[in-house]
């Protein structure tokens, strides 16, 4: 599973292996940063070329981005959702499932509670993985986080999705 917390100057990435109630294990994190003062489109080029490089090093089975939601600042929004917009388009490219988690959603996943801080986040995913440090920066904590979500809440939806499509797969070949 690949977890990815989108941003144009930080962009986040977290791969774990594991299944719903057995042990998780980390497979890589890491960032990709963009400098500020560069031309937008080319940011989202860099992004785009390192999703490409995880992707094709971890081959994931999906991929989980962090659902953007409303801020008052709208230049971060836009910014948080064209880098998640990139993400998307190249794992849906490789026909990977694509799964997006608002914040709360992943700190309930995580923590247990959706109003967790991200310290409180970054103990548990350190836990969890057995780490005896946090990721550096937070965007790549957060990018675990997002992964270890996606293995606990959409493991379940991905095999309910698989199966229904391989029933109607069946329904069409007979009938």
């Amino acid at each position: 599973m690949l977890g990815v917390d989108p941003g144009l100057t930080r962009c986040g990435f977290g791969a774990v292996d594991g299944a719903p109630g057995a042990a998780l294990r980390l497979v890589d994190v890491g960032i990709v940063r963009t400098a500020s003062d560069e031309d937008p489109a080319r940011r989202l080029l860099a992004i785009e070329a390192e999703v490409e490089r995880w992707l094709e090093r971890i081959a994931p089975d999906a991929v989980a981005v962090e659902r953007v939601f409303s801020q008052h600042n709208v230049r971060t929004v836009m910014g948080t959702a064209q880098a998640a917009a990139v993400v998307m388009v190249a794992a849906a490219r490789r026909g990977l499932p694509v799964a997006t988690h608002t914040p709360s959603e992943v700190k309930a996943a995580v923590t247990g509670s959706g109003v967790a801080v991200k310290g409180q986040v970054e103990s548990m995913v350190m836990r969890l993985l057995g780490l005896t440090e946090p990721p550096r920066p937070a965007d790549a904590a957060d990018a675990l986080a997002l992964a270890i979500c996606h293995v606990w809440r959409g493991g379940a939806r991905l095999r309910l999705d698989t199966a229904l499509s391989r029933m109607a797969g069946r329904r069409r070949s007979s009938g």
